[in-house]
């Protein structure tokens, strides 16, 4: 089907629209962005049990009737985003001297490789002064919503899912998985879990995930045994280094979409995509997901009702089930807590608002390194402390956890995200502590490191709280101000402001 073309327009309208496709229809349509001309989709006994009930009447196309309430059947209020008019035909524009097909793209707000694609340049140096252009218009995306942000994010939807459980109980390829990470052989449910706490991604969503794009869950011989989430790069083999991928994409669609920082998708194939302003959180981050590995047509599939909705309804029933809202209350405070050093003592404040992990979560993180001259990555003796009472619900690969509630729950309520915390001395999980305990000591360890310091983070039910904005860091009075600009800003207090800065000076040095 050619790219642009009314039939193409036609499914994709009636994908927005919320209309059920006759099963003739959309029978060439469902499978997995990945396996979309694999022949395991068609005629196989390794067809996954999802993908064999297409011929069958689709259960979970929802109405009243169907014993749900009709309240339920527009979940997860979000506000509406920016707004954009609808675009159903290219433009053009007439090139001015001096302009470039990257120069004419940033105009529009486009991507130069659409635009060229779009105009059958096989060299973008053919534009010139007084030629013309044709500027596509992306289409709307859909407005249909597939998961809750409670079921993207690890908080309190998944204190009771048993990631080992569920993946024996299915008995397929994935429950046979391991392979080695970081010096330790790790099965696939140990693998999850872990990506899962690191990036507080949802490990039921993770699951789902691998099951549409591969097959691994249900199927002892998956449709591809190398990208079990369809992103097929070198670099990206085996199931960790898949979902270590997965995970920072979905958290970049949800946070950018959180933000209000986004208002288009790049597809895999280059063309555009509007984002749905009534879209929640959630929904955009699987929408973000499936961009990275999907064309125009596979997209619109994937994220209608007739694609990966259907995978996670046949593995868990209606995700809007599941739906902790808000995640986060109206009016959320950050408790009362203090520098993560001992008073007394000078730290540099050598890092400003950056990822709390990886790139794809907000400016969350606040970086600290310990007295004296920088000493690169060799141990050090400083003792990096509890900044508020609580219990440690996770402490390993340099990554303490402290959750301040007090119910042992890292997915409940606020939760304090140590990063680079040394093995040597290092506190034990399940240990309750008073603000001012001893952690542990900075260091290199986990993540990526220079020089040893300690990464702090927040988060709120599992989803990351920026360090600056409408919850700013507040450490012992001394506020978090941010310049847009990463590992930038400064923390103020009623006697004096400290600026963050990658390295020790005399500006950068704070006391409690």
């Amino acid at each position: 089907m050619k790219k642009g073309s009314g039939e193409t327009r036609l499914v994709k309208q009636m994908l927005m629209s919320g209309f059920v496709f006759p099963m003739l229809f959309i029978t060439p349509f469902i499978a997995s962005c990945q396996a979309i001309n694999n022949p395991f989709t068609s005629g196989s006994s390794t067809i996954a049990p999802e993908r064999e009930m297409m011929s069958t009447p689709l259960s979970y196309t929802l109405s009243p009737e169907d014993g749900i309430d009709k309240d339920f059947l527009s979940p997860t209020p979000d506000p509406a985003h920016i707004a954009y008019p609808e675009l159903s035909a290219p433009s053009q524009h007439t090139v001015l001297p001096g302009e470039t097909l990257e120069t004419i793209a940033k105009l529009y707000g486009l991507n130069s490789a659409w635009i060229s694609e779009f105009n059958h340049l096989e060299d973008t140096n053919q534009i010139s002064a007084g030629s013309v252009i044709e500027i596509p218009a992306p289409m709307l995306g859909p407005n249909f919503k597939v998961i809750p942000n409670s079921e993207l994010v690890y908080g309190p939807a998944s204190i009771n899912f048993d990631t080992r459980a569920f993946i024996k109980s299915r008995g397929g390829y994935l429950a046979n998985y391991g392979q080695e990470v970081e010096g330790k052989y790790l099965n696939s449910a140990e693998i999850i879990n872990l990506v899962s706490q690191r990036y507080s991604v949802n490990p039921r969503l993770l699951i789902a995930l691998i099951q549409y794009q591969s097959g691994w869950l249900d199927n002892a011989v998956p449709f591809s045994r190398e990208y079990p989430l369809g992103y097929e790069k070198w670099w990206s083999e085996g199931l960790y280094n898949q979902l270590l991928w997965g995970a920072n994409e979905l958290n970049r669609g949800y946070y950018l979409w959180r933000a209000g920082n986004v208002s288009t998708w790049t597809l895999s194939d280059n063309s555009m995509v509007m984002i749905e302003p009534t879209i929640n959180a959630g929904t955009a981050g699987v929408q973000n997901f499936f961009a990275k590995t999907c064309g125009e047509e596979e997209w619109y599939v994937s994220v209608s009702q007739e694609g990966f909705f259907k995978t996670y309804f046949d593995l868990y029933g209606y995700p809007f089930e599941f739906a902790k809202e808000p995640l986060l209350p109206v009016f959320l405070d950050q408790p009362v807590i203090q520098l993560p050093f001992s008073g007394g003592e000078s730290w540099a404040f050598t890092g400003g608002p950056h990822g709390g992990w990886d790139t794809g979560s907000p400016w969350s993180a606040l970086d600290f390194a310990p007295p004296g001259k920088p000493r690169g990555c060799s141990p050090s003796d400083a003792w990096v402390v509890a900044v508020a009472d609580g219990i440690i619900v996770y402490a390993e690969g340099g990554i303490v956890l402290l959750d301040l509630d007090g119910d042992g729950y890292q997915q409940t309520g606020w939760t304090v995200f140590y990063m680079h915390i040394e093995n040597r001395d290092r506190i034990a999980i399940g240990t309750q502590v008073k603000a001012g305990d001893r952690i542990g000591h900075p260091s290199c360890e986990g993540g990526v490191a220079t020089a040893a310091h300690v990464h702090l983070a927040r988060k709120y039910n599992g989803e990351w709280i920026p360090a600056e904005g409408e919850n700013p860091f507040v450490l012992d009075g001394w506020k978090l101000f941010g310049n847009d600009i990463q590992y930038g800003g400064y923390l103020q207090r009623y006697d004096g402001k400290v600026n963050a800065w990658a390295g020790y000076s005399d500006f950068n040095q704070i006391q409690r």
